[in-house]
């Protein structure tokens, strides 16, 4: 299928491609929905509405960020979702994005788990404590990291 996304033109999505997130997610709109990734080499992907081309989220798996991240989710849920094992769910979580690195946030209270097989998804509460909504994605020493990395791919201008 063809969508004509506000973010990135028209793009082509496989049918394939397409995760159902039945009942929607809270406050948006739709239930179709596809993760496109804009660089190969990014951490981050987009979760594009197929239904309202104007609607994406930015999103990451959060365990290139945290890698003692974890994830629990009630027996209702993983029925919900048809998940025998959980090598069956593929998880991200919503980043909000801000001008500034060190803001970044990422929500690890409520991770989307998408079954990999059927490929629908939902919005769950990770039974896992000690998460927050807003949980600075970006640690010190990576700050540091991408804002070195930032500066030294910035090109210099001479002027003259």
């Amino acid at each position: 299928m063809q969508i004509e996304s506000s973010r990135f033109g028209t793009i082509e999505i496989r049918e394939d491609a397409v995760i159902t997130f039945a009942g929607g997610l809270p406050g948006l709109p739709g239930e179709q929905w596809s993760l496109i990734a804009t660089d190969e080499n990014s951490p981050f992907f987009w979760l594009q509405s197929t239904e309202h081309p104007d609607v994406a989220l930015p999103v990451t798996s959060p365990w290139l960020f945290f890698s003692d991240y974890e994830v629990r989710i009630s027996d209702d849920e993983a029925a919900r979702l048809g998940l025998g094992a959980a090598g069956d769910a593929y998880i991200v979580c919503v980043v909000r994005a801000a001008e500034m690195l060190d803001e970044f946030t990422i929500n690890l209270v409520s991770p989307l788990v998408i079954n990999a097989g059927s490929r629908q998804g939902r919005q769950v509460i990770n039974d896992t404590g000690g998460y927050s909504v807003r949980h600075p994605l970006f640690s010190e020493v990576e700050l540091e990291e991408v804002q070195a990395a930032t500066q030294s791919a910035v090109p210099v201008t001479a002027t003259g």
